[in-house]
């Protein structure tokens, strides 16, 4: 049996292919970390410390606390920390001030931090599944409060504030509150809770028992789905920003072959450049074609109504140019739809929704007329703008 988590379940729902490099291939990234994550790292282990001195009932302090961020931060800070948004002008000052506010902000919040009791900081354990898999548990703060109410918190230095529907949907804690209802069979409540450090604000969900349950059974299809995967396809989004394997990755090697080339004459020798540009200029050529074949049309339509005649002679060729009639359906199909089938005309009329029907045998979710259908190989090409080259 396997230990998954939520980090690793995310990965695969992000990017199948790095979940593959990673948890398969087991492949090292080439990048140790991003300056985001390490500012989370660190702001992380300075809150662990602050609530350890409060256990131990040594003095806190605003000061002593940023003493601690800004020496932890010097000792593990290394100039091979992946900064995305360098060329926005962001440094590793910048994020480490950021840092610091964080924690000012949750010291001033949160003092003289008595909440409710600490049970655990960076509490890991591990879970079953009904399917016999293990689940890890990693609970930033772990408390509870004399009614019975029981609070699983984590700590969040992102840039966007959590809303309540993705507070509702969010795994990560209510799998947590899982293995609490099952530590702690005194739990009337488990609350989940996010301490959004970037709003000085919280984000707090519940979940029933019902919902729970559902919840488990959804990672345990999600498992099976990733032990039985065949194929991992990347996934290209913004989050490929802060990828460790880029180099490795079909949608970004051969970039990352380019950045090695110095010389602009020697990238445009590229046999890769040079079929994108001459694609792209042909895509181009044929959009302002079929836009000037659609203005003829139009004058021809003019030219042929003004004198009267349904055919316009040019030097080799000529156009027809006749009107016809053409039946508009209404937006709302409904009623149509329902009539044809009332009088036996919609079998002999209708046809298949192609791409439906495509998407959701791909999907697996026609699997009873899998075997009735081919699945071959194809190519999808699609032309889209460079991001990185700082064109506009």
């Amino acid at each position: 049996m396997t230990t998954y988590s939520h980090s690793r379940v995310s990965i695969y729902d992000n990017c199948p292919y790095q979940y593959k490099l990673r948890y398969i291939d087991k492949k090292k990234p080439e990048i140790s970390t991003t300056i985001e994550a390490f500012m989370g790292d660190m702001v992380h282990q300075s809150l662990e410390d602050l609530y350890k001195r409060k256990k131990f009932q040594q003095r806190i302090a605003k000061a002593s606390l940023i003493k601690f961020f800004r020496n932890l931060w010097a000792k593990n800070y290394s100039s091979d920390i992946l900064i995305v948004k360098e060329d926005q002008g962001l440094t590793e000052n910048n994020y480490r001030k950021m840092g610091e506010k964080f924690l000012l902000d949750y010291f001033e919040r949160m003092k003289p931090f008595e909440e409710f009791t600490i049970l655990g900081l960076e509490t890991q354990d591990r879970m079953t599944l009904p399917d016999g898999n293990q689940w890890h548990v990693r609970i930033d703060k772990l408390g509870c409060d004399n009614d019975g109410n029981y609070f699983v918190c984590d700590y969040k230095t992102n840039a966007r504030m959590k809303d309540q529907e993705e507070a509702d949907q969010d795994r990560q804690l209510a799998m947590y509150s899982i293995w609490v209802k099952d530590k702690f069979k005194d739990a009337k409540s488990v609350k989940l809770v996010w301490h959004m450090l970037a709003f000085d604000k919280d984000a707090i969900s519940e979940r029933t028992d019902e919902q729970l349950e559902k919840l488990q059974n959804e990672i345990v299809e999600k498992i099976k789905e990733i032990e039985n995967a065949k194929e991992f396809p990347t996934n290209v989004t913004a989050l490929c920003n802060y990828c460790g394997f880029k180099s490795e990755c079909p949608s970004f090697k051969h970039q990352a072959e380019l950045e090695k080339i110095e010389s602009v004459e020697e990238f445009k020798e590229d046999e890769g450049v040079k079929l994108v540009d001459e694609f792209a200029e042909t895509k181009k050529n044929l959009s302002e074609l079929n836009k000037k074949e659609d203005e003829l049309k139009e004058k021809l339509i003019v030219y042929a109504k003004q004198f009267g005649i349904d055919i316009v002679y040019g030097s080799n060729m000529k156009t027809s140019v006749k009107e016809i009639e053409k039946v508009v359906l209404p937006e709302d199909k409904k009623e149509l739809i329902n009539f044809l089938k009332e009088n036996g005309m919609w079998d002999e009329i209708s046809m298949i929704n192609f791409m439906g029907f495509q998407s959701r045998i791909l999907k697996g979710q026609l699997d009873e007329v899998k075997d009735k259908v081919e699945i071959v190989k194809d190519f999808r090409l699609s032309l889209s703008k460079r991001k990185d080259t700082g064109d506009e």
